[in-house]
């Protein structure tokens, strides 16, 4: 029998992207800016005016994505679905520098996995998967869209999404096959 395909995200999904992004723009503004004071994908919102679409330069950083850890049961959760389903990572680079320090990431945390279960990709939607876990918004609701699977990494940026979520990979695990059956 096939295996289904699980296309898992990275940032905010399988890493803890918020603190470190967060952290260095509160260090850099003196500011408290955390996700749960974000409450829609457009995160310069949220921001000091002062600065507004640099917000996202900080994803464009050397090293950012390196030094992240993973979210909670992450790794153990992704080793374990790993016997059970076919399992990618299906991230977007905002950068170069990104893509190789996120395929250094998934080579040093998850080799179990390693970089050849791997896709790059903007357009997640056009990935062959059975069930996109994701945080953002226009990426459920594409794969939606195309008739299949999203669940939510549950965030208040993303909650106008009507799909399924879960707060942590423990629940994800424990909810797996109730989202592949319908």
């Amino acid at each position: 029998m096939k295996k289904k395909i699980l296309c898992i995200d990275m940032d905010s999904v399988l890493v803890d992207l918020m603190s470190e992004w967060h952290g260095r723009y509160n260090r850099d503004y003196q500011d408290d800016l955390t996700p749960e004071r974000v409450l829609s994908w457009d995160a310069k919102s949220y921001v000091k005016p002062e600065c507004g679409e640099k917000i996202y330069e900080y994803l464009k950083e050397p090293g950012l994505f390196s030094c992240l850890q993973p979210l909670p049961h992450a790794v153990e959760v992704m080793e374990r679905l790993t016997q059970r389903f076919d399992v990618v990572i299906v991230t977007a680079p905002p950068s170069p520098i990104a893509y190789q320090e996120k395929e250094a990431w998934v080579a040093e945390h998850l080799p179990f996995l390693g970089r050849h279960n791997l896709i790059f990709a903007h357009r997640k939607d056009l990935i062959s998967g059975d069930l996109l876990f994701d945080d953002a918004p226009p990426n459920l609701n594409a794969f939606m869209a195309a008739g299949r699977i999203a669940v939510a990494m549950d965030y208040p940026y993303n909650r106008n999404v009507n799909c399924p979520r879960v707060s942590g990979w423990l629940e994800f695990e424990q909810k797996v096959d109730q989202f592949l059956s319908g």
